[in-house]
């Protein structure tokens, strides 16, 4: 037998040029570290399940294995379930934002979503402007397609309208190519900050005056902690605003069932390239989805979380009050899973983190947050998992490491 020889190469080497904007997630990095024995995690915006009445959601998944099993293990539309899409529009309207069924597309996570939406809408090159900090998962899917992100300024009321009109004015005299703002506009991640009512139709007008579609990301719009909600971006207009949401925060994130409403020259194309994607989102979890609607009283369960995140918050809030060195400063969230911390000035986020470490307490840097390396003197406290004591000890164990920090840069 003859052996032909190939030539040595690797098969890395063959990587297209985008395959390097998939970065690993600052979140996912500290992940080991905050399973070490002692650890205090104040980096994963985890939702606790513990509200859950997981006897009864067992009973649920056996029966609808045991009586509907045939249709529930099966392929199925590509768009999700009818009935899914309906209860969807009642979720939705539970928060005064009216949407139809028609226009809903179920995905595997609103994450899947927001990356078919940037696919369709951007070629490499293109920008997507958003809040600076925004989102660590939409840094990595924008980077990963290629499209530049610029980032928009906000303060204690979100997003400042000024800036926004300022930043595309510059773009486009730069010649560049705005193609979407992505926005988180209710107890945003990582600020926990809210958009303010009056600066949502401001965002919208001037979006639309531009030639900007937005995406409307809001995986925690139903937890407030005063039980009020503004006026969704989406609901100002419909027609020019892609909204995605996600049962992840609301019931359980390892359904992985989000979804994405779009208007009608939208929804046939994004139901094309989500199908491209998975085929079809997964029966068995929208079912779960379904039956955990439709028999629960998911709306009390939703209350009771928000109750506990508020105290949680409550708690943060005050040991960042005792604990953390003067030049500190903190968002005050009125709902969601995070707060954003500005260090002292000269104080840099990586050190502060290091040394967090050595006091068994990890969090995630500022910089994660943002594409272009900004925010090194801050970080992101997420407070909806841990218990309120454990909060308290996290945050005296991180005015530990800050006033290490600040004592080193003053040696």
């Amino acid at each position: 037998m003859t052996i032909t020889s190939f030539p040595s190469f690797r098969a890395a080497d063959l990587f297209a040029a985008r395959a390097s904007g998939y970065k690993p997630s600052p979140v996912r990095e500290v992940f080991d570290i905050s399973m070490q024995p002692g650890m205090i995690s104040l980096a994963g915006g985890n939702p606790d399940l513990s509200v859950l009445h997981l006897d009864a959601l067992a009973d649920t998944a056996a029966e609808l294995v045991r009586t509907q099993g045939l249709d529930a293990l099966q392929y199925g539309g590509g768009g999700g379930t009818r009935e899914l899409q309906e209860l969807i529009c009642s979720v939705m309207a539970a928060e005064g934002n009216p949407a139809l069924p028609a226009n809903v597309q179920v995905t595997a996570g609103s994450q899947m979503a927001l990356e078919l939406l940037v696919k369709l809408f951007c070629d490499p090159g293109d920008v997507i402007l958003a809040e600076g900090p925004t989102y660590v998962g939409a840094i990595s899917v924008f980077d990963g397609l290629q499209a530049d992100v610029v980032h928009v300024p906000m303060d204690d009321d979100g997003l400042i309208p000024g800036e926004l009109e300022r930043k595309i004015g510059e773009l486009a005299a730069e010649g560049k190519r705005v193609k979407l703002l992505y926005t988180i506009p209710n107890f945003h991640n990582p600020s926990g900050v809210t958009l303010s009512a009056g600066r949502r139709a401001d965002v919208v007008r001037i979006c639309r005056a531009a030639g900007l579609a937005i995406i409307e990301d809001n995986p925690y719009g139903m937890l407030s902690f005063d039980g009020l909600y503004l006026p969704s971006l989406h609901q100002l207009d419909p027609e020019n605003v892609f909204y995605l949401g996600s049962f992840s925060k609301i019931f359980s994130p390892g359904v992985r069932v989000g979804w994405a409403v779009v208007p009608d020259g939208v929804r046939r194309q994004l139901q094309l390239a989500s199908e491209a994607t998975t085929i079809c989102p997964s029966v068995l979890s929208q079912m779960l989805v379904q039956e955990y609607l439709r028999q629960t009283d998911w709306r009390q369960t939703l209350a009771t979380a928000a109750d506990l995140y508020r105290d949680r918050c409550e708690a943060t809030m005050t040991a960042l009050a005792d604990f953390t060195p003067a030049g500190t400063t903190w968002t005050e969230p009125t709902g969601g899973f995070f707060t954003w911390v500005t260090l002292p000035e000269g104080i840099s986020g990586e050190d502060v983190m290091h040394r967090a470490i050595g006091h068994k307490v990890v969090f995630v840097p500022g910089s994660a947050f943002y594409s272009d390396g900004d925010g090194g003197n801050q970080l992101r406290i997420a407070f909806s998992f841990e218990r309120p004591e454990r909060l308290r000890e996290g945050v005296r164990r991180l005015g530990l490491a800050i006033a290490e920090s600040i004592q080193g840069a003053t040696a």
